[in-house]
């Protein structure tokens, strides 16, 4: 039977991108499929990007047969296999939040999956003076000196655009940030062909409306798929516990271990090694503050439920 790849999923049906030989078929039209009952049964839902074998019904659509192992499974987006988290936030319009930065950094690593920074909009920043803390090259080697992967982008230049390209190559990613931070822009620049809606920042607000509707994996040309997610002004925790926090700041990892007691939340216990670590300018004082901040919000939120 054969087998293939959900790309989108709307109003009831599974749109199903082919595969042959193990290999996603680069070119060709997506069969629409329905879900078979049973996974309703065993309380299965498919989702997009999802691996999965379907058969060919006599109306010329398809039936979606059985999900393959997962190996990776996002709640929101809910997308399946998932590799790489790309986190597009802007420099400029709307401006950079590294609040907001370290709250999708922490669900990313809750997630388990690789993380990539894109800053966008580098463009705006050409001529004007900012402060060091809000400067491309301060956060770039902030972020990058805790582990993580910083690209630079601008839409309008192509600044990037090919080392992008190279990291979504042959892998399901998933785009995501703030609204209007250009997802949509950079993905046009990217596969001009897709031809995505994008709107214009509101200048009072200070940030874009949402542009995308719905979760669809969208094909690049070089064997990688993107899923272009709906744009997120705000996250909570709720799927996330209080003591699991310290874990999603990668930073804490090589001294939460020497902590005296176990179990430190690192707040104010004697002998917490992240305190000393971040007295000692090891630790950013910005990630301390925002670790601070969500561990806050997550106690209050535990007891008012």
């Amino acid at each position: 039977m054969p087998d293939g790849i959900i790309v989108k999923a709307l109003s009831g049906y599974y749109y199903v991108k082919p595969r042959e030989n193990g290999k996603l078929v680069s070119s060709g039209d997506t069969i629409q499929c329905r879900g078979r009952g049973i996974f309703k049964k065993r309380g299965q839902s498919p989702l997009v990007g999802d691996h999965v074998i379907y058969s060919h019904t006599e109306n010329g659509e398809g039936m979606v047969d059985e999900l393959l192992p997962r190996q990776s499974e996002l709640i929101r987006p809910p997308v399946a296999n998932v590799e790489l988290a790309v986190l597009l936030f802007s420099m400029k319009e709307p401006d950079l939040n590294l609040q907001l930065l370290d709250k999708f950094l922490v669900h990313i690593e809750h997630s388990g999956l690789k993380t990539l920074i894109c800053l966008t909009k580098q463009d705006l920043l050409n001529g004007e003076s900012t402060r060091n803390e809000d400067s491309t090259t301060y956060v770039q080697q902030l972020y990058e000196s805790i582990g993580y992967e910083v690209l630079v982008t601008s839409s309008r230049s192509g600044m990037g655009k090919e080392l992008l390209r190279d990291r979504l190559a042959n892998r399901i990613s998933v785009f995501s940030g703030q609204s209007g931070v250009g997802k949509s822009s950079l993905l046009n620049a990217l596969m001009p062909n897709l031809s995505l809606e994008t709107n214009a920042i509101s200048m009072r607000l200070g940030r874009g409306k949402h542009t995308t509707r719905h979760v669809e994996l969208m094909e690049l040309d070089n064997g990688g798929f993107v899923a272009d997610t709906p744009g997120f002004s705000q996250l909570d925790f709720l799927e996330l516990g209080v003591e699991e926090l310290s874990n999603c700041f990668i930073e804490f990892e090589e001294y939460a271990d020497h902590c005296k007691f176990r179990g430190c939340s690192h707040m104010h216990e004697p002998g917490c090694k992240v305190l000393e670590a971040k007295e000692a300018g090891k630790i950013a004082l910005s990630r301390y503050e925002h670790y601070v901040l969500f561990y806050t919000e997550m106690k209050d939120k535990k007891r008012r439920y």
